[in-house]
């Protein structure tokens, strides 16, 4: 019996290890027989609602900072060559008109849409081919037997309310463009469960997948949007984004949850659970709520800030806002130095906006090199466009203080997490600030400030020196 009823008609949560495929897994699959019965299950169950259009969200395709990447090729393929198996293959029909419709109510929703075209496949350099990420979810569905078309999008490191407003884009597409639609939500769950995961041991990794399990089981949403940033942090997951996205798509409406499989073996979790949309619910609208949540955080941020950060925010907003640079100010804390190099950061939904600072003192007061930092860290960076008037409500400041530099004597001692580093020759000059998110090393930190300043990995007579920073928010 063919179904015809229009929209989202269910939503699923699928993991990716790509040992799952039977040719790349051999012998390892035995160990995930409880997701791969469960992955099995979810896909039999789409394939027999004899939907449309697969859309599959991926946190492994091209991934950027400021939208979601919709692919818009008219095939789309893959294979796990890349995991000694090419053989496996897969290839579908793209529905360009629904992923441009879920485009277009996207927008409609202020959430920033990446095209993935020839254009930008060049430009950066990335792959058109459907990654694992996609790959291992569809494979199952076409072993259900189903053949229809996808829309395959890769998640963007945006803020939630953007995700989840991606996901509602997806619904109302697939009502107004009269589309029969799933939505499939690929992501493994914390990487950090056990002393030889692949991303090292975190004991909070056990927490987020409980949490996370918690609220697929139970289709609580708020639960799901409510989840601690540092808690997801410290799982070092990669489906959270993904999850998120799939919410949206049955905003406004009871869900009837089903949770098939949850593993954590290889100290990767992985949980196979489905939303079934049923009857319009208001109590369960969440986007107006979660960008209140966010505004919310930033006024509270804001009303703690400490004053040399407050100097830095306002001289910001006033040369944004008028171009012009700020003369009056009230006086600094006394225990702040007369004057100190100065780094000023800038995020916005929590990714950098902007960073320029000076790491010895350019201005004859303290005061005055904030200022200067924060008004080129809005306008100048080299790296992005210069802020307008419009994101200014959404950003949040940091400034670092640095200690005068001194000459590394023993790199034993120096710890990456508590200095920063300054490398230089001939002329040629990297900074690099202490404890930042992938540098846990010496050598890795040495090697980025080596990088920025264009000195050659291997090249010898490099002079280091080193410093410590009082950050301030």
């Amino acid at each position: 019996m063919e179904n015809t009823e229009k929209g989202i008609v269910l939503t699923g949560v699928a993991p990716h290890p790509p040992l799952l495929i039977p040719a790349v897994g051999k012998k390892q699959i035995n160990q995930v027989t409880k997701t791969k019965k469960g992955l099995e299950e979810l896909c039999r169950e789409m394939a027999s609602l004899q939907p449309e259009v697969v859309v599959v969200i991926s946190p492994h395709g091209p991934v950027f900072q400021d939208g979601i990447v919709i692919n818009f090729a008219p095939l789309v393929e893959g294979d796990f060559g890349d995991f000694g198996a090419p053989q496996e293959r897969l290839e579908f029909v793209v529905d360009g008109p629904f992923a441009g419709a879920i485009q277009d109510e996207a927008e409609a929703l202020d959430v920033p849409i990446i095209p993935l075209t020839l254009d930008i496949v060049r430009q950066y350099r990335i792959r058109l081919n459907l990654d694992h990420g996609a790959l291992v979810p569809l494979y199952y569905l076409n072993k259900a037997g189903w053949r229809g078309k996808v829309v395959s999008v890769t998640m963007g490191l945006l803020p939630l309310d953007k995700l989840y407003a991606f996901g509602l884009a997806v619904q109302r597409a697939a009502t107004n463009f009269g589309r029969r639609a799933v939505v499939l939500a690929s992501g493994d769950l914390s990487h950090r469960l056990t002393p030889d995961a692949p991303s090292g041991f975190n004991p909070r990794g056990k927490e987020f997948d409980a949490a996370v399990t918690r609220a697929l089981e139970t289709g609580n949403v708020e639960a799901l949007l409510s989840l601690d940033e540092e808690l997801r942090e410290a799982a070092g997951e990669c489906g959270f984004r993904p999850f998120v996205m799939m919410a949206g798509a049955v905003d406004g409406r009871q869900v009837e949850p089903k949770f098939y499989s949850y593993q954590g073996p290889f100290g990767v979790g992985y949980a196979v659970a489905s939303w079934k949309p049923g009857e319009e619910a208001d109590s369960r609208r969440y986007l107006d709520w979660l960008i209140n949540k966010g505004k919310e955080e930033i006024a509270k941020r804001r009303e703690k800030e400490h004053p040399i950060v407050k100097l830095a925010r306002e001289a910001a907003e006033k040369y944004v806002r008028e171009g012009e640079i700020l003369k009056k100010y009230p006086e600094l804390p006394k225990d702040l130095p007369e004057q100190a190099g100065v780094f000023v950061s800038v995020k916005k939904h929590k990714a950098l906006r902007g960073c320029i600072g000076t790491f010895i003192p350019t201005q004859p007061t303290l005061a005055e090199e904030v200022v200067h930092n924060a008004i080129r860290s809005v306008s100048a960076d080299p790296r992005f466009e210069p802020v307008t008037p419009e994101e200014l409500p959404e950003l949040t400041y940091s400034v670092d203080v640095l200690t005068e530099p001194r000459e590394v004597e023993d790199l034993s001692k120096h710890d990456p997490k508590v200095h920063g580093i300054i490398v230089a020759k001939d002329g040629r000059r990297g900074l690099l600030l202490p404890d930042l998110e992938g540098i846990d090393t010496t050598d890795q930190q040495i090697a980025v400030a080596k990088q920025k300043a264009g000195i050659a990995p291997d090249e010898d007579g490099v002079s280091l020196a080193e410093f410590e920073v009082t950050r301030y928010k």
